[in-house]
């Protein structure tokens, strides 16, 4: 028996597959881009590092427990 598919949209089902396969995340800012699996099962991470990790403003030193200076911190 015959099955008719009817889609929504004018697009066929090999571009709605692409539409879904599609990466959402905002790529222009992630620091770094994991892409694992190909295929339906596949996940892309966007990593954006914390902002703990870049400098902000002047060198700060400090001093260890000692009082010895440790440098720029």
């Amino acid at each position: 028996m015959a099955c008719e598919v009817k889609y929504k949209s004018a697009s066929g089902p090999e571009e709605i597959t692409n539409k879904r396969m599609r990466d959402s995340g905002d790529t222009s800012t992630a620091d770094k881009i994991i892409h694992t699996g190909s295929g339906v099962g596949r996940t892309i991470h966007h990593v954006h590092l914390s902002g703990g990790q870049a400098q902000h403003g002047e060198d700060v030193h400090g001093v260890d427990i000692h009082g010895n200076k440790r440098g720029v911190i």
